[in-house]
């Protein structure tokens, strides 16, 4: 058994997708804490040649709580239809624009406040569309002593799910050694994606933007093929 474990990012790159399919079970981080200014609430995509965020607005509420405890903001409503402008504006002559946007669309006006499940049913409506059958398994519902933190957690849900190999992405080889993991029985896998390239109109190439950039500029076939456009290491 293989898994990976991640928060839970809105519309991620397309590396955050390799992750998935790249093991056998993933676990979404749900009962963490929300941290600002990452991935889980925003993502970039192609404006006129470069690169733009898009947000989603949260309530405001204690920066402690955890990702499961944060909502949107009670002007998502309104707001949920000028994100989707600006994307059906940057991307309306993409060639997959017909297949894509409906997508992108039923992910977006989802009718739930809650910050975690709304990023979560969006995650499992792109893995249908990529074909990606990997299971995702909510962190809370693991049975493991949810006060641990960092390595200990990580290796604490291994153990829980009987998962003798741990992937995580390129940027943890600071945190974690493979000796540390190998002492506690499981081995410490990192993914580092290989550069996936391709026409983005006529624009010089604007890298590792949403995974929605990737599916309006490609068919289902080649996305799948990048899904493999990695090494461990």
């Amino acid at each position: 058994m293989r898994i990976a474990i991640m928060q839970p990012y809105f519309l991620p790159y397309i590396g955050y997708f390799q992750l998935i399919n790249a093991v056998d079970e993933f676990v979404v981080y749900d009962n963490i804490q929300f941290t600002k200014k990452g991935w889980i609430n925003r993502n970039r995509i192609l404006v006129h040649g470069r690169d733009a965020y898009f947000t989603l607005p949260l309530k405001h509420d204690s920066d402690f709580l955890d990702i499961r405890d944060r909502s949107l903001a009670d002007n998502w409503p309104s707001e949920r239809r000028s994100i989707l402008n600006r994307i059906a504006e940057a991307y309306r002559k993409a060639p997959k624009f017909d297949l894509v946007y409906p997508l992108v669309e039923t992910c977006v006006l989802f009718n739930e406040k809650n910050l975690f499940r709304f990023i979560f049913n969006s995650l499992i409506r792109i893995n249908e569309y990529l074909q990606i059958k990997t299971p995702l398994v909510i962190s809370s519902t693991i049975p493991i002593d949810h006060e641990l933190k960092a390595e200990q957690r990580v290796k604490a849900c291994c153990k829980a799910l009987n998962a003798a190999e741990y992937i995580n992405p390129i940027g943890g080889v600071a945190l974690y050694q493979k000796d540390d993991f190998h002492a506690s029985g499981i081995t410490l896998h990192f993914l580092k994606s290989k550069d996936v390239l391709y026409k983005q109109f006529n624009h010089t190439f604007v890298s590792w933007l949403s995974i929605i950039d990737v599916m309006m500029f490609n068919s289902s076939d080649s996305v799948r093929q990048y899904l493999t456009s990695y090494e461990l290491i």
